[in-house]
């Protein structure tokens, strides 16, 4: 199992653990960021650094607890940094705890510090070569995996962890388990490497090992003290210390001498290897450790602790006498323990692009020029050219340029600026109070009622029989509010179920209700702001009447299931076709919130009404429908006109608009005829042609009225099929040309009508 583990659902790709990964040892996938092991050095910064906490580290606590309860002997062993975390407690109450916890034998891990002394002594004392040490497995990880050719100069040694590991085992027996607690994240990776496996069975760090005392119910402070088991440590209580490796190897050391260097931190670090492996200098010794402060700062510490607080508890305990329990098999020097190891090269090598490759990457991010490369870092890597080598590794992604990111951003805006004003001016035409057609007096009431309210907040009831054009009507109020660069939600009561409307409206909270495994926001909480309009609001049921006061009295909304209200301003329209007043007399609408809605009222009036309008919505309609086909249609001859106009109209203005729409399915031509519209259009006309007729004039008379009018017509619908062509048009109606050039001035239908009307007839 890997040391640190990404959970996935967290990570948010902030790219941060990219930016903080010294060695670039992150790959971004499309959802999350994942750790490249074969290039990780286990310095910890991605758990540091992830503000989501999606970088944490592997759970080693269930083994733990699984080798505590299984039989033989085992050890747990306190990293020489343990009095930085445990610091309100005694060593000897920390030991009581562990031993609580199931462990044989506590010992301090500061004595693996010297047990390596000596080794030490012996090798750096050669100058030969730089030496580097070796008991920082981040420093080793990172010269094996990123820099081979320094392994040379690594000091051949064992981390005092490991040589604690082996002596426990070599004194205890091979069956013997090894539980180091530590603040350092390398040594999780250490425990694997086949060079040092099986020396330490388990790494737990301090907070782990913090967490199983508080889920057993065991408080430190409490507990009598007890001793630590083992030999017990001297100069090696300094190691976790920056300066502290000298006095716990016993190699002694002068600040001014340029032969010994000592480095601590990131920075620090990387720039010593980096002068190491460019010849630039040749120290005899280079003491590295990865971690800032020394291993008191290593990424499992108390954070809460300062730096110069946490080094004077180290020389405190340094100090400090503990009681200690050595059996006879630790007494003695450990000749027997085996500190050597061997390192070998893990550099795991990719492809690296060419330089044409490089570029292509570049300029897919806009940088064509020296110029446009900024080298920000915002992308984690310290040049445009070395994120370019990643992108092309696959361990980053395009998106992870800021600039190129925000351009983007910019233009996306810009396009979506254009077509917010497209889709305004669309809607404007649509539904501009030029579109609520209609030259009769009422309509023009309505218009003139529109203008008054809408730049006002006041609620707006609008009342009408079906049809008659109530949802324009809310639509030309918000564009006339000043709420109209804000939303406006429409909702029809009668389309939702009662038990989904309450949901619709005020959203709900997950669990509410069978189905609701997600919180949901509501329609007016979507609205805020802007505008909702609640069509049919008569159909609604009384408790939702009562949630509906709720927000036009209190400004606030309860979604289903929750306990908090949020506050929301929204305007409300609402509309209705049916007699509120009788709803409130009858008991199936509140009162309270009938007062509530009425406050300003439009009434629609019907289309029959409104008969000296219906020529100009059907033309409307009619270009409408004609756009809407994709088919061209210029007219409507007079005869459908009147018939139009005797319609009553029972479904109003949708009525007309779907005639509309069919009678332009079915022409066959460019012009809407009687004959396309219902047959109740034709026979309502004919019985009124046939009721207007002069009863005083003869038959004779009555019947030459008539067939000249038809004999006009057949001459308006040739001369019309045939595009304006009389040759072709005497054709069609089978005479001879000059008989159609008689009846054309017989009818005067050579001029054309000066109003430029599409009605083909003007009689």
């Amino acid at each position: 199992m890997e040391p640190i583990v990404t959970i996935k659902e967290s990570c948010r790709k902030c790219y941060r653990c990219v930016r903080s990964c010294p060695v670039k040892a992150i790959k971004v996938e499309q959802s999350h960021t994942e750790i490249i092991f074969d290039r990780c050095i286990g310095c910890g910064n991605c758990l540091s650094n992830c503000p989501q906490q999606a970088k944490v580290v592997a759970d080693k606590v269930t083994v733990t607890e699984e080798l505590l309860g299984a039989e033989g002997v085992v050890v747990a062993v306190l990293g020489s940094s343990f009095p930085t975390y445990f610091h309100n407690v005694a060593p000897g109450q920390l030991v009581a705890g562990l031993k609580q916890l199931g462990f044989g034998e506590v010992h301090e891990g500061a004595y693996g510090a010297e047990l390596v002394a000596a080794d030490y002594a012996l090798i750096t004392a050669a100058g030969d070569r730089p030496h580097i040490t070796s008991h920082c497995p981040a420093i080793v990880d990172l010269i094996e995996r990123h820099y081979p050719k320094l392994l040379p100069s690594l000091v051949p040694v064992v981390t005092p962890m490991v040589a604690m590991g082996r002596f426990l085992k070599d004194a205890l027996g091979p069956r013997a388990r090894v539980v180091y607690i530590s603040s350092c994240i390398a040594a999780k990776f250490e425990t694997q490497m086949k060079e040092t496996r099986g020396a330490i069975d388990v790494v737990l760090t301090y907070k782990e090992l913090e967490g199983v005392f508080r889920s057993r119910g065991i408080t430190l402070s409490t507990l009598a003290e007890e001793p630590f088991d083992g030999v017990q440590p001297g100069n090696g209580r300094l190691f976790p210390l920056s300066e502290g490796t000298f006095r716990a190897f016993s190699i002694p050391a002068d600040p001014f001498d340029t032969e010994i260097v000592a480095a601590c931190g990131e920075v620090n670090v990387m720039g010593i290897i980096n002068d190491l492996a460019a010849g630039r200098i040749s120290p005899r010794i280079a003491d590295l450790r990865f971690c800032y402060d020394g291993c008191i700062g290593g990424p499992g510490r108390n954070r809460a602790l300062t730096e110069f607080y946490r080094r004077n508890l180290v020389i405190n305990h340094y100090r400090k006498s503990v009681p200690y329990r050595t059996a006879p098999h630790y007494e003695g020097t450990p000749e027997t323990v085996a500190l050597q190891r061997t390192f070998a090269s893990k550099h795991a090598r990719l492809e690296a692009p060419t330089a044409n490759d490089v570029k292509k990457i570049l300029q897919a991010t806009n940088k064509y020029a020296i110029k446009d490369e900024l080298n920000c870092r915002a992308c984690g890597y310290r040049t445009c050219r070395e994120y370019a080598v990643a992108v092309f590794q696959g361990l980053a992604e395009i998106e992870m340029c800021l600039p190129y990111t925000l351009q983007q951003l910019e233009e996306d805006r810009g396009r979506l600026i254009q077509k917010y004003e497209l889709a305004r001016r669309e809607l404007d035409r649509e539904y501009g109070d030029e579109f609520i057609v209609g030259s009769d007096r009422k309509t023009l009431e309505v218009l003139g009622l529109i203008k008054q309210v809408g730049p006002t907040p006041t609620t707006v009831l609008i009342r009408g029989e079906s049809g008659t054009g109530k949802e324009l009507t809310a639509r030309a109020i918000h564009r006339y509010s000043k709420r109209n660069d804000k939303p406006l939600v429409t909702v029809n009561c009668t389309t939702i179920t009662d038990s989904l409307l309450e949901s619709e409206l005020f959203g709900h909270k997950r669990g509410a209700f069978t189905g609701a495994i997600a919180e949901k926001k509501g329609l007016f909480e979507a609205a805020d702001g802007g505008t909702i309009f609640l069509d049919e609001i008569g159909d609604i049921t009384p408790k939702l009447q009562a949630e509906l006061l709720r927000v036009l009295d209190m400004g606030e909304v309860r979604p289903v299931g929750g306990t908090a209200a949020k506050k929301v301003d929204v305007r409300l329209i609402a509309a209705t076709n049916r007699n509120l007043e009788e709803g409130v007399r009858e008991g199936w609408f509140r009162e309270d919130l009938y007062y509530r809605l009425n406050v300003f009222t439009i009434t629609m009036p019907p289309l029959r009404s409104r008969v000296e309008s219906v020529p100009i919505l059907a033309l409307h309609f009619l270009e409408k429908a004609s756009t809407k086909l994709n088919k061209k249609i210029v007219a409507i001859e007079e005869r459908a006109i009147k018939a139009l106009v005797q319609y009553p109209w029972p479904g109003n203005i949708r009525e007309m608009q779907n005639v509309i729409e069919r009678a332009s399915v079915l022409t066959h031509d460019d012009v809407i005829r009687l004959e396309n519209l219902p047959r109740a259009f034709s026979e309502r006309h004919e019985n009124d042609s046939l009721a207007t007729l002069d009863t005083r004039s003869s038959f004779r008379a009555e019947r030459e009225r008539h067939v000249v009018k038809l004999e006009k017509k057949l001459v308006q619908r040739f001369l019309t099929e045939a595009n304006g062509n009389v040759t072709q048009a005497a054709k069609l109606a089978n005479i001879p040309r000059r008989t159609f050039y008689r009846l054309l001035d017989k009818y005067r239908l050579k001029e054309r009508d000066a109003k430029g009307r599409h009605l083909i007839d003007e009689e």
